[in-house]
């Protein structure tokens, strides 16, 4: 191989180590002890990929990597790094690193990832010598801000907008597994295929699987395929859900919900990356990256015994919680801006809304979002809808948001404030009819308690009228106490 590969750590012994290993896999391997001194060697000679520790005496990795990408375009910088660094690790990204590598490094990993940034080096050069014509018609590879700008990501300002893209943008080139937690209507199959657009599988399918709606008789069918006659009615082959998503991405949402009995086979499969199709004789490989998602809290299902906490380990090797729009209410503004966008051209809107008049804003500001992001959009998609102007006015907005913004003042009355009947003065009410001030938590639960004795307490149409999902009605009849 013979490639030439600078090594930048002040751990004396760790870069002896990686020089040796390197040089028993046909590199050729150069130690540097500081930025300093790897900046006097790049500048006498010539290093195809720079190895080098986020970490440096006096300058750090970072200033190097800068330095590098000024100084010696064609040199790809490999960042040594840790997962819990997030931010140096994307600020390296945005500054030209081409990957990086968490410590402690596992050999097959490093010498995996060196192979790749060489063969990518390879194809470019072959790509700019095919000629002009045979460059213009590839599709090059799509850097992740082009990948985040053009999928529509919306980027927030809250802080927890902010971390939530530094994790997409840290995981998304590596193959690990990913779990996504949060309530219902938070983005997470949105977070899922963000993650698989930005990743080395872009290009591959993406499969969402609802966990909740698979037959557990027919759960290993549904994964792994059948062959014909393996059981009743299978009367031709069937591909599941791992060769459908071959080469890409497969999403497991609300995970919680896979049959107990199918947790082993899937755990398997992840572990030994092979699946065998149900009535098949032989294993076959499979190359698939997996991400799920829950609403629920699994290590408490752990506990319970009704989640394997073997597979809640493998599914969980990165974590990215979704956070609640009640706890990122800053970036409202910003998710009205693209809703309201994206309604005015699916609904061809010849008179074009283009904002919320000053009460609406504020009662959405006020307002707990129990439904999160998918309720904003729904309400924001009905409201431009309803609206005759340019601006949506409280009479746009659905019935819920028009009793919360009557309990309210309509928006100029503290939020613990409830009205009584029209004409009525208002008034305070505390529990049990005495005065005082009511919680959001105490309305939130009276007012579940309306919709279900509206709905003669069918949950599934009471989550309707609620704009909930029934999962997150069952959630939230149960942190309640309500039977």
């Amino acid at each position: 191989m013979d490639e030439p590969i600078l090594i930048v750590d002040d751990d004396v012994n760790l870069n002896h180590l990686l020089a040796k290993f390197l040089e028993r896999n046909g590199f050729l391997a150069t130690a540097a002890y500081s930025a300093e001194e790897a900046v006097k060697t790049l500048s006498t000679r010539k290093f195809r990929i720079v190895l080098t520790d986020l970490r440096l005496p006096h300058k750090d990795g970072l200033e190097l990597l800068q330095w590098i990408s000024g100084h010696h375009p064609d040199c790809q910088t490999l960042l040594m790094t840790s997962y819990a660094d997030v931010q140096t690790a994307v600020k390296a990204m945005k500054l030209g690193a081409a990957d990086y590598i968490a410590k402690p490094i596992i050999p097959d990993d490093l010498l995996k990832k060196l192979q790749d940034l060489l063969n990518s080096t390879s194809t470019d050069k072959a790509e700019e010598s095919a000629g002009s014509e045979t460059a213009s018609k590839a599709t090059p590879k799509k850097s992740l801000d082009q990948v985040f700008t053009s999928k529509g990501f919306i980027q927030g300002t809250s802080q927890a907008a902010l971390q939530l893209e530094q994790h997409i943008r840290l995981v998304a080139p590596t193959p690990i597994t990913v779990l996504i937690s949060g309530e219902s209507g938070t983005g997470k199959e949105y977070i899922a295929r963000l993650i698989h657009q930005s990743s080395k599988q872009s290009q591959g399918p993406f499969v969402a699987v609802d966990c909740g709606s698979i037959p557990q008789d027919l759960a290993g069918s549904e994964l792994f395929g059948h062959r014909k006659g393996s059981f009743t009615g299978a009367v031709a082959d069937k591909s599941g859900f791992f060769q459908q998503a071959e080469g890409g991405t497969l999403f497991f949402d609300e995970i919680e919900n896979l049959p107990y009995s199918v947790q082993i086979h899937l755990l398997r499969a992840l572990q030994e990356k092979r699946i065998r199709p149900v009535g098949a004789e032989k294993d076959i490989d499979t190359h698939v990256r997996i991400i799920a998602a829950t609403n629920e809290d699994i290590p408490a299902l752990c506990e319970k015994g009704s989640f394997r906490a073997d597979l809640y380990h493998r599914l969980n090797e990165f974590s990215i919680q979704a956070v609640p729009l009640r706890e990122r209410k800053e970036d409202i503004p910003l998710f009205v801006k693209s809703f309201l966008e994206n309604a005015n051209r699916e609904l061809e809107k010849e008179c074009l809304v283009l904002d919320l008049d000053a009460e609406v804003r504020e009662l959405f500001m006020q307002y707990n979002w129990p439904g999160n992001i998918r309720e904003l959009l729904y309400t924001v998609k009905r409201a431009c809808l309803l609206c005759q102007g340019q601006q949506i006015k409280r009479e746009d907005l659905p019935p819920e948001l028009q009793r919360f913004a009557a309990g309210n003042g309509a928006g100029n009355a503290s939020p613990d404030t409830v009205h009584t009947a029209p004409g009525q003065p208002s008034r305070n009410v505390g529990l049990a009819g005495i005065p005082g001030k009511i919680s959001l938590a105490e309305e939130e639960k009276n007012r579940i308690l309306e919709c279900l004795r509206q709905c003669n307490y069918n949950k599934t149409k009471a989550a309707k009228l609620l704009n909930i999902d029934r999962k997150t009605l069952y959630n939230k009849l149960r942190s309640y106490g309500i039977e």
